[in-house]
């Protein structure tokens, strides 16, 4: 420990008063560098020995047995940290199993204090100096051991540890819920509606009629493509209409609430863009085409899209799930256009066949019903954001 260079965390439990003492990792914590077994030695069989190789073999921060091993070369034992020591550089996780570890990765017997440090680590591009420049990015066994760290006593560790332990099993649980929700919907969607025999497999009681077959362009009342300023003079792109693009769109949890481009109103005058209502659904027709979202905005769209405003927004929703199940089930690559890219065209979004109920009661309680599945994978969203980023902020203010 080196007391010249003691520092304080900006957040602390009440208590600790005592500086953190900088000091390097290798001198706290037994580090082990992976060593790969020959590849012959793999296997797929569970009674062999579980081997790490690297990033591919964790998932949220564990261990997830993917490929075995009959040679043992060297070992990371239960609870033991691994560190990625290949691209991606930094990503730490824990094991659940004794494993045999390959040279992709580092085993640490550290505390929870440690692996929410390494974490940190990672986060703000600490190891970033090791591996910037390089043909393959890396880092070896003095780098790690040299790694400068700073702790508090054990007694503040343990708390700290726990309490950032505490907030990942809150986040953990919530992207498993959200998972088991995402999951559930996925498989209603392929019972709840109709395919060729006109009959859904799963639907509500007091419903036997056959559903029809629709075509798209008969459900809504106004429909098209957008359009892109014709050049790329800055005024055009400077104002305050929002302009949605295929950023906005993968990246959208199915609504769109802001985009990350405007446009003003000589760059809409300017091109073959529309000012799309709120409550219209946008489907993209390149690059990730069948991926859609409802506007919670008035915007345009690039000619990328294909938007859809409807007066029946019990009938939007449900056409917006139908649209869904497509580009779950790939339904829309039986239609794109291939060459440099594939995508759709207009007339084939307009001519897209699906069947739906000829009872309105029926078409209603069916969208009602996605819509709280939506409602309650936002909810997990939302609270996975906010834990996420109440992380953040713990892991900027309670280290050195």
């Amino acid at each position: 420990m080196n007391d010249t260079q003691a520092k304080y965390p900006q957040l602390r439990f009440k208590g600790f008063a005592d500086p953190w003492e900088q000091c390097k990792l290798g001198d706290v914590a037994k580090i082990t560098m992976g060593q790969s077994p020959n590849s012959k030695n793999y296997t797929d069989n569970p009674k062999d020995h579980i081997l790490v190789q690297g990033n591919a073999d964790m998932k949220d921060g564990q261990v997830h047995p993917r490929i075995w091993t009959t040679e043992i070369t060297k070992i990371a034992d239960k609870g033991d940290l691994i560190l990625s020591v290949r691209a991606p550089v930094g990503d730490i996780g824990k094991t659940s199993y004794d494993v045999v570890i390959g040279r992709g990765v580092a085993a640490i017997k550290g505390n929870e204090f440690i692996f929410q440090l390494l974490k940190r680590m990672k986060t703000v591009g600490y190891w970033t100096k090791y591996s910037t420049g390089s043909t393959f990015e890396s880092i070896n066994s003095l780098e790690i051991n040299n790694a400068v760290i700073n702790l508090p006593k054990e007694h503040e560790q343990n708390k700290v540890g726990k309490i950032l332990s505490y907030m990942d099993h809150a986040i953990t649980l919530h992207e498993e819920k959200k998972r088991q929700l995402e999951r559930l919907k996925s498989a209603l969607l392929q019972k709840m509606f109709a395919d060729k025999n006109g009959y859904p497999a799963v639907r509500f009681e007091g419903f036997s009629d056959e559903w029809e077959e629709r075509k798209l362009s008969d459900l809504f009342i106004k429909g098209g493509s957008g359009g892109t300023p014709k050049s790329t003079n800055k005024d055009f792109y400077d104002g305050d209409i929002p302009f949605l693009g295929i950023s906005d769109i993968t990246k959208s949890n199915g609504f769109i609430n802001n985009t990350e481009k405007h446009i003003s109103s000589d760059g809409l005058n300017s091109s073959a863009a529309w000012i799309v209502s709120k409550g219209a659904i946008s489907l993209a027709m390149y690059a990730s085409v069948g991926k859609l979202a409802i506007l919670n905005i008035d915007a345009a769209t690039s000619q990328a899209f294909y938007n859809m405003i409807f007066d029946d927004y019990d009938l939007r929703d449900l056409v917006y799930q139908r649209l869904n199940k497509a580009n779950e089930l790939s339904e829309w690559n039986k239609l794109i256009s291939t060459g440099t890219q594939s995508n759709l065209n207009a007339d084939k979004v307009k001519n897209f066949q699906m069947y739906l109920p000829k009872n309105h009661d029926e078409i209603k309680l069916i969208s009602t019903f996605f819509k709280k599945i939506d409602n309650a994978i936002a909810l997990h969203q939302r609270k996975l954001d906010l834990l996420k980023e109440q992380k953040k902020g713990f892991l900027q203010k309670m280290f050195v």
